[in-house]
């Protein structure tokens, strides 16, 4: 009986891993990447560029080696421009749930308490006045009425979009007026240099095709910290570790090279055809998420920071693909950091009205 009873158990433990090993093998049969818009329909379309943070590029950087890159973008003729930046609604919600997200804020957001002092208005407020004065912006608006944009958008946390309006002015109307106090004013003159993608390459691009705004799209509502200060130093050491890998060692060798010819536009724009070449997410992976998803540690902290990771990166690219709910049929560029490319693409061309752009073509 005791054999019998041994074998039954083996047979069904068999048919466990078998049916577990099936279902590691299992592929949905729906895929919404092969169902596509009709061929009549004008497509949505998406470019993402990969870019270094700028902020964190040495010191031999010359923003005004950014102008071939520019040009390039320009000639695309993106209609919607979004940015690797916070919205002024996501950050009054990080503010309010600061139980959990305190470093969150006063890491990734601007304190908009400057505006709000000016005009009167909090972020809520301040957003709904900002969108009710796009909808109904005049062809040839008056220099007071960009003026009184710009400080409704600096009130509704949205600086980026500010700094459009402002740098949309003639240069003797840029002043402190029409809720724009003086503080506001030099604020805004200040972004114009501010080492930034967003205010380097964004906004000039979007001042320069006309637009009005650009589009914060990142997300942090995923961010969240350990239980104490000691597991917070532990899970920096083992990703830290965990990021000591070859490919680590490639790409920081290949950015070395990259970073000596930043003094030139022909450097700057080597860097971003570099970094937006197909192989480079492949290469970005191995040095960082899929290392930390090997991550067999007690704690396993890298899969942890891979969860946060992918789910960011999914949020923002349902964000952007939000903005052509009210928007269909554009093109859009999406300015991000190289880390989040491969992930943008991805989860974008899984959408059914969107088409992912080569970015690699249009930097030719």
């Amino acid at each position: 009986m005791l054999y019998k009873s041994l074998i039954a158990s083996a047979g069904a433990l068999l048919c466990l891993a078998s049916s577990a090993q099936a279902g590691n093998n299992y592929r949905p049969g729906f895929d919404p990447s092969q169902l596509k818009q009709s061929a009549s329909a004008t497509p949505n379309q998406v470019m993402v560029l990969g870019t270094a943070h700028l902020s964190g590029l040495p010191k031999q950087f010359d923003p005004a080696g950014l102008a071939p890159l520019l040009d390039r973008l320009a000639a695309w003729q993106p209609q919607l421009i979004s940015v690797e930046a916070l919205s002024g609604a996501q950050c009054d919600y990080l503010r309010r749930y600061s139980y959990r997200y305190a470093d969150s804020a006063s890491t990734y957001c601007w304190d908009p308490k400057p505006a709000r002092d000016a005009t009167g208005l909090e972020v809520p407020a301040a957003s709904a006045e900002m969108e009710r004065l796009l909808a109904a912006w005049p062809a040839r608006p008056t220099p007071a009425q960009r003026r009184r944009l710009a400080a409704v958008m600096l009130a509704a946390g949205e600086r980026a979009s500010a700094l459009v309006q402002w740098l949309r002015l003639d240069s003797s109307e840029r002043r402190a007026a029409d809720g724009l106090d003086q503080g506001l004013a030099d604020y805004l003159d200040k972004l114009v240099t501010r080492r930034d993608e967003t205010y380097l390459i964004a906004v000039p691009l979007a001042v320069r095709l006309g637009l009005e705004r650009v589009y914060p799209v990142d997300d942090h509502t995923a961010d969240f910290t350990l239980r104490d200060a000691a597991a917070e130093e532990a899970a920096g050491v083992a990703i830290q570790r965990l990021w000591d890998n070859p490919a680590t060692a490639k790409r920081r060798a290949e950015d070395a090279v990259l970073h000596t010819g930043l003094n030139t536009a022909e450097g700057v724009l080597a860097l971003y055809r570099a970094y937006n070449q197909p192989a480079q997410s492949r290469v970005v992976f191995d040095s960082d998420f899929g290392a930390a998803m090997q991550d067999r540690a007690g704690n396993q902290y890298g899969r942890t920071y891979l969860t946060g990771w992918e789910t960011r990166n999914l949020r923002m690219a349902a964000n952007i693909r939000d903005l052509f709910g009210s928007e269909p049929g554009k093109r859009m560029l999406t300015i991000v950091g190289v880390s989040h490319k491969g992930y943008y693409e991805a989860y974008l061309n899984m959408m059914h009205d969107v088409q992912v752009v080569d970015t690699e073509s249009v930097l030719r």
